[in-house]
C-alpha cells in the first residue's frame, strides 16, 4: 500500500510539473506579443495585417505577396483577423494557443487502447508541450497562419464527432482550408465510414462553390491560374516548401520532366500511404492512420510550407522496434526533426545537403510508406523484448547512485538513436560554445585578453609559462611543427569517436558509463567558456606566440579574418582538446585488457597537451582545467549512476548482443 501511494504521488507530481511547463510555454508566447512595442505589436500577423497583408489589400486576396490560403479561407478568416487587429494581436496569439491546447488534448484522447493510467494522465500535457515547441506551431504563431485549424478539424471529425455526416463535414471544412486534406476522404471510405467520406466531399464542394460565387476572381486565380495555390507565397524551390515538388526543383529538375516525376512520385506516395493508413485504422490505430495520411498529404501537395507540417508530429504514436531499447528511436527522431533546425540534425557537408534541405519531407515520406510500425496484434506491441541490466555494484557512499533507475545496461543501445543524439548534442555544443563570450564583440575580446594576462601572470608565478619557449622551439623544426599541427587538427574528434565506437561494439555496458562521463565533462566545459572567456596565447597581442595552425593573425581585426564565424576563439578554458584526449586515455587505461594497450592510450593525452601548447592554442593551465572537468565528469557519472559495472565479454560473439561470461561486483 505504501509503494502504491508513493507511485501515485510521483505520478501526480509529474503531471503537475508538466502542466506547469505547458503554462510557462503559453505565457511566454503571449508575453512575446504583449512586450512588443505598440507600433510593432502586429508583426506576428504579417500575413494578414502587415503592409502587404490581406487586410490591407483592396483588390484580390492574391495581390498580397503573403497569402497562400484558399479563397474560402480568406472568406471565413478575414473577419476574425480584423478582430485580431483591433485587439492589437494578442487575441490572435491567445486564440492560436487555445487551438494548440485543444489539438493536444484531442490527440491524447485518441491514443490507441488500451492506455495505461500513467499514459492517460501524462499524454495531454506532453502532447501540448511538443506541439508548442514544434517548428510548425512556432512558425504559425509568428506569421499568424491558420494551419493549426485543418489539423484540429480532422482530429475532431475522426475522434470527437459521433455522427458520420458531422465527422465528414468537419473534414470537408478542413479540406476547404487546405485542399490536400481531401486525402482523408478515401481513408474514410475504405475504412467503412462511407457516409462520412461522402459528407466530406460534399462539404468541400459546397464551401469551394460558396467562395467561387462570392469571390469569383480570387477563386479563378487560385484554382485555375495558380492550379490550387502553386506559385503563391514564396518561391516553390524555397527550403520552407517541404513537398516533392519543392524537393525536385531544389535538385535542379524542371519543366515537363519535373511535372511528370512529381505526379508519378506523388501518386505512389498517396497510394502506399493510404493503403498503410487503412491497414492501421483497421488495426485499431486510427491516430496513426491519420498521421500517415497527413504525411502523404505533405508530400503530394505542390507547396507544403513549414507551418503545415504538423501531421508528422502526430506520427510519434507509432511503435517501431521489437526491443525495448529500439522503442524510443522513432519518436525521438520525429521530435528532433520537428523542433530543431535541419542544420543541427544533419552535418554541414555538401554531400548531405539534399538530405538536410529535405529532412522533414523525407521523414514524412518514410512515415507514409516504409516505417515498420508494429501492429497491435504483434506480441511485441505491448511487451517489447526487455533490456538486460547488470547487477548493481555496491558504492562507497550511502546515497550513491542518486538516480538508481539509471541502471547499467548490458545490451547495445539503438545505433541510429545514438548517432542522432551525438550529432544533435554536438551541434548544440557548437552553438553554445560560439555564443559563450558574445562572439566577436569588443567587450568579449577585451575581457578575454584581460583574462589571458591573468593566466599568464599566474603561470609566471608558478614558473610554468613555457608557451612562448615551446612554440618557438617547435617552429624551428619543420617536421615537428608539421607533426603537432597535424595532431592538433586531426585527432581531436577521431580518437574519441573511435573509442566510443569500440566500446559500443565490444563493451556496451562500459559505453554508457563512458558516454555519460564525457557528456558531463563537456557540459562543465561549456559553463567554463561562458563564465571565463580566455584568449589563447596565439591571440595575445605582444606575446609573440606564432599561430602554426591558422597562420598569422591580424590583431587589428576583432574577428581575425573569418575564423571566429566558425568557432569561439575565446573558448580556451578549460581545454577540451586536452580534456577529451584525457578522457580517451583514462577510458582505455580502465577497460583495455593488455598493459601495452593502456600505455598506448595514455600517450594520446601526452601528445595532445604537447600539441596544444606547441601550436599556441592553449595555456598550460587550460590543460589543467580540461583535466579538472574530465575528472568531475567521471565523478558525476559515479554519483548519479553508481560504480561502473565490470564485465568480461566472451571473445566469440555470434549473436547481435554480447554474451557475458561473468560479472564481477567490485568497488570502483
Amino acid at each position: 500500500m505504501g509503494a502504491t501511494g508513493t507511485a501515485q504521488a510521483r505520478l501526480k507530481a509529474a503531471r503537475v510539473a508538466l502542466w506547469l511547463f505547458v503554462a510557462v510555454l503559453a505565457v511566454r508566447q503571449v508575453a512575446a506579443v504583449l512586450s512588443t512595442p505598440k507600433a510593432d505589436r502586429l508583426t506576428d500577423l504579417e500575413t494578414w495585417v502587415g503592409p502587404n497583408g490581406v487586410l490591407h489589400v483592396n483588390g484580390s486576396l492574391y495581390d498580397s505577396t503573403q497569402f497562400t490560403g484558399t479563397p474560402f479561407g480568406g472568406l471565413v478568416l478575414k473577419p476574425l483577423t480584423r478582430a485580431a487587429e483591433q485587439a492589437l494581436g494578442w487575441g490572435w496569439t491567445f486564440g492560436s494557443l487555445l487551438l494548440v491546447v485543444a489539438l493536444g488534448a484531442v490527440a491524447a484522447r485518441a491514443l490507441p487502447k488500451p492506455v495505461t493510467r500513467r499514459s492517460s494522465l501524462l499524454a495531454a500535457p506532453v502532447a501540448i508541450s511538443l506541439l508548442m515547441l514544434s517548428l510548425p506551431v512556432r512558425n504559425a504563431l509568428h506569421l499568424g497562419q491558420t494551419s493549426i485549424i485543418p489539423v484540429l478539424l480532422v482530429l475532431l471529425g475522426c475522434f470527437v464527432a459521433r455522427e458520420e455526416r458531422a465527422a465528414g463535414a468537419l473534414i470537408g471544412l478542413a479540406a476547404a482550408l487546405q485542399p490536400t486534406v481531401l486525402l482523408f476522404a478515401p481513408l474514410l471510405w475504405f475504412t467503412g465510414r462511407r457516409r462520412a467520406a461522402a459528407s466530406a466531399g460534399i462539404t468541400f464542394a459546397a464551401c469551394t462553390a460558396l467562395a467561387w460565387v462570392t469571390m469569383a476572381d480570387d477563386s479563378y486565380t487560385y484554382w485555375v491560374h495558380h492550379m490550387g495555390g502553386v506559385g503563391l507565397g514564396g518561391a516553390a524551390d524555397d527550403l520552407a516548401n517541404q513537398s516533392l515538388h519543392g524537393a525536385l526543383l531544389r535538385l535542379g529538375v524542371e519543366g515537363p520532366l519535373e511535372i511528370t516525376l512529381f505526379l508519378v512520385l506523388g501518386a505512389g506516395v498517396a497510394v502506399l500511404g493510404l493503403r498503410r493508413a487503412v491497414r492501421y485504422a483497421q488495426d485499431g490505430q486510427l491516430l496513426l492512420a491519420v498521421a500517415i495520411t497527413g504525411c502523404a498529404a505533405i508530400a503530394v501537395s505542390p507547396t507544403t510550407w513549414q507551418h503545415q507540417l504538423l501531421w508528422l508530429l502526430l506520427a510519434v504514436v507509432g511503435r517501431v522496434g521489437k526491443r525495448a531499447s529500439d522503442r524510443y528511436m522513432w519518436p525521438v527522431a520525429v521530435v528532433i526533426v520537428m523542433t530543431l533546425p535541419a542544420k543541427m540534425v544533419i552535418p554541414n557537408m555538401g554531400a548531405l545537403y539534399p538530405v538536410r534541405d529535405n529532412i522533414v519531407l523525407l521523414a514524412a515520406i518514410a512515415a507514409a510508406t516504409v516505417v515498420p510500425f508494429l501492429s497491435r496484434t504483434s506480441e511485441h506491441y505491448r511487451r517489447p523484448i526487455p533490456t538486460d541490466y547488470a547487477a548493481p555494484v555496491p558504492a562507497r557512499f550511502k546515497r550513491v547512485p542518486l538516480l538508481p533507475f539509471m541502471r547499467r545496461v548490458l545490451t547495445r543501445p539503438n545505433l541510429l538513436l545514438e548517432l542522432l543524439l551525438i550529432r544533435v548534442t554536438y551541434a548544440a555544443y557548437q552553438k553554445v560554445r560560439l555564443a559563450a563570450t558574445g562572439g566577436t564583440t569588443t567587450g568579449g575580446r577585451s575581457t578575454a585578453e584581460a583574462n589571458g594576462h591573468q593566466i599568464h601572470d599566474i603561470e609566471k608565478f608558478l614558473h610554468i609559462d613555457i608557451e612562448h619557449w615551446v612554440n618557438h622551439a617547435v617552429v624551428k623544426v619543420d617536421w615537428l611543427r608539421n607533426f603537432f599541427d597535424f595532431y592538433y587538427t586531426s585527432f581531436h574528434f577521431v580518437v574519441p569517436l573511435s573509442v566510443l565506437g569500440v566500446l559500443y561494439w565490444r563493451r556496451p555496458v562500459d559505453y554508457r558509463w563512458a558516454r555519460a562521463s564525457l557528456g558531463f565533462a563537456t557540459l562543465l566545459a561549456l559553463i567554463g567558456f561562458w563564465l571565463y572567456p580566455l584568449a589563447p596565447p596565439r591571440l595575445m597581442p605582444g606575446l609573440g606566440v606564432i599561430d602554426t595552425v591558422h597562420g598569422v593573425q591580424d590583431f587589428s581585426k576583432p574577428d581575425y579574418g573569418t575564423l571566429t564565424a566558425l568557432t569561439n576563439q575565446y573558448a580556451a578554458m578549460p581545454s577540451l582538446h586536452f580534456g577529451w584526449s584525457l578522457w580517451c586515455g583514462l577510458v582505455i587505461a580502465i577497460v583495455a585488457p593488455k598493459w601495452w594497450m593502456k600505455a598506448l592510450g595514455l600517450l594520446h593525452p601526452f601528445f595532445t597537451v604537447s600539441a596544444i601548447v606547441a601550436t599556441g592554442n592553449h595555456w598550460v593551465l587550460d590543460a589543467v582545467g580540461g583535466a579538472a572537468v574530465v575528472l568531475a565528469g567521471f565523478g558525476l557519472s559515479y554519483v548519479f549512476m553508481g560504480p561502473r559495472a565490470r564485465t568480461v565479454v566472451a571473445a566469440a560473439e555470434k549473436d547481435d548482443e554480447p554474451q557475458l561470461t561473468s560479472a564481477a561486483t567490485s568497488r570502483n
